[in-house]
């Protein structure tokens, strides 16, 4: 056979070999090696066979067993490893993507997806592999291992395949699926950990930051927001991501752990992208939600205490003391007026603060306590601030310490009631005809001891009755003349007329 270049292929027992080799070959293993001594009786008999046997001729035969299957066997499927957690197996008409090593029953080698570098993709159970593989692959794991022994009339046939399968060859696959999909699949979730209680989820149009891990379905990470140590940020539902990202996100708490499963028409298709995800591969994300918003939101206000009989309460140009701890949704402490020796002080309404912040500081009793939810666009935006992420929500814990009525903006000083009618002449204690700084200062407070009229309120009410001066001495000599002297109710009014 060996100088046909053919192995000798036939049913043992049935008639069609010499009665020798019929029981020589009987119990032989694969790749075993036997001896044969045929008498003439066992052999070609006193005929002898085609000029080249002679009669009553005794043979010998050096044989090797090279595969051996019978037509009642079936597919032979073993298992070699199976992954813990197996949600799915591989049904009809699911696309796998696998690799393997294919040899002859021998061992001798035929084929190997890993010489290619790729692995093998297509369908399941629809004509496009040989039926023995067809069958093969159902009920599989992704990253499972499999070792699938196929007859020939499951593989291919007394035609075999090219140089590399002979006819009537038995067929050996070390199969590892690397993962599947059906093209009907839609995104599968998984929610690890949910945060309770959940007061809201995300919904298309909110803008969610998150950390995630990305894999393939055998493990490979592809890519992690954690390692560039900054959370990957996007609106859901709006086509800025991946439509299984879009349609995984949706839903979710802030804080939550959910995995999502995105199948390749959900992501990126028999394409792939990059360097590092296959085409038509599954892929998988490891999700870490700390927090959403939507860019309508306002601030969300929770009163944790209010004091009882509480009437007055602060309103913009009120100056405040308060103490307040600033925080991440997922709890990362940011700032705390504790650290300092003193509360946290400023007028509302004048810019001083984030707009959420100043917002959530309105209408509050002394000693009363809230927890602030303050969007990013009412808070540090989108780029952020020192210690601050870009796009982050932030949680205020806030406490009133203090308050002290405010002035209209634009004012340094208001009137309780009606100024007087001589103003010049009460202010100018010495009746001198000019007032210098102290007569102004010493006038001035003697208005606000006498409840007549009150200061902007500040930690340093000099500077601001210094401010006031300084704006009356429109010549800046030092002394404020009758000629200077103007209320600001005036001024404004005066303004009015220019403007027409």
């Amino acid at each position: 056979s060996y100088d046909r270049g053919a192995t000798v292929a036939g049913g043992v027992g049935v008639g069609r070999l010499i009665t020798g080799m019929d029981r020589g070959l009987q119990g032989m293993c694969v790749n075993e090696r036997r001896h044969l001594i045929v008498p003439p009786h066992l052999g070609y008999g006193s005929v002898g066979g085609a000029g080249l046997i002679p009669p009553d001729a005794t043979l010998y035969f050096d044989v090797v067993m090279l595969d051996i299957w019978n037509k009642n066997d079936k597919l032979q499927v073993t298992t070699v490893s199976k992954p813990e957690r197996c949600n799915r197996t591989v049904e009809n008409s699911d696309f796998v993507r696998y690799h393997y090593n294919g040899t002859l029953l021998d061992g001798t080698p035929f084929d190997s997806s890993y010489s290619k570098g790729s692995t093998y993709d297509t369908y399941v159970g629809t004509g496009w592999l040989i039926k023995g593989m067809d069958q093969g692959l159902l009920g599989m794991c992704a990253g499972e291992k499999r070792s699938i022994i196929i007859p020939p009339f499951l593989a291919y046939g007394e035609k075999g395949y090219g140089t590399v399968i002979p006819p009537q060859a038995s067929l050996v696959f070390s199969v590892l699926l690397v993962d599947f999909h059906n093209p009907k699949d839609g995104v599968f979730l998984e929610h690890l950990e949910v945060p309770q209680p959940c007061k809201r989820r995300a919904v298309t149009g909110d803008f969610v930051r998150y950390h995630y891990n990305g894999t393939l379905m055998d493990g490979t990470l592809f890519d992690s927001s954690y390692s560039r140590n900054q959370t990957y940020n996007t609106y859901i539902g709006k086509g800025y991501i991946i439509p299984g990202m879009d349609q995984g996100l949706q839903g979710v708490c802030v804080g939550e752990q959910r995995r999502v499963v995105v199948p390749p028409h959900l992501a990126y298709g028999e394409n792939g992208a990059g360097d590092k995800i296959p085409g038509s591969a599954v892929l998988i994300f490891d999700v870490h939600v700390i927090d959403f918003h939507n860019p309508a939101d306002p601030v969300e206000i929770e009163t944790v205490f209010r004091p009882e009989g509480c009437n007055v309460t602060t309103r913009d140009r009120d100056f405040v003391r308060y103490h307040y701890n600033c925080s991440l949704l997922d709890g990362t402490r940011l700032f705390s007026s504790h650290d300092y020796e003193k509360p946290q002080e400023v007028t509302l309404g004048a810019n001083k603060v984030i707009e959420g912040l100043n917002s959530g500081l309105l209408d509050m009793c002394v000693g009363e306590r809230r927890v602030l939810i303050i969007p990013p666009h009412l808070g540090h935006g989108e780029s952020g601030a020192r210690g601050v992420p870009g796009s982050a929500v932030l949680r205020f814990e806030v406490e009133l310490i203090s308050m002290e009525e405010g002035v209209p903006e634009g004012y340094l000083f208001i009137w309780h009631g009606e100024p007087p009618a001589n103003l010049y002449e009460q202010m100018d204690l010495n009746k001198d005809g000019e007032i210098p700084a102290d007569e102004f200062s010493t006038f001035i407070k003697t208005q606000v001891a006498e409840g007549k009229g009150r200061l902007m309120p500040s930690s340093d009410p000099e500077k601001v009755i210094a401010d006031m001066f300084q704006n009356q001495d429109r010549n800046q000599d030092g002394k404020i003349t009758p000629e200077e002297l103007k209320l600001k109710s005036d001024e404004d009014q005066e303004k009015i007329h220019e403007e027409l």
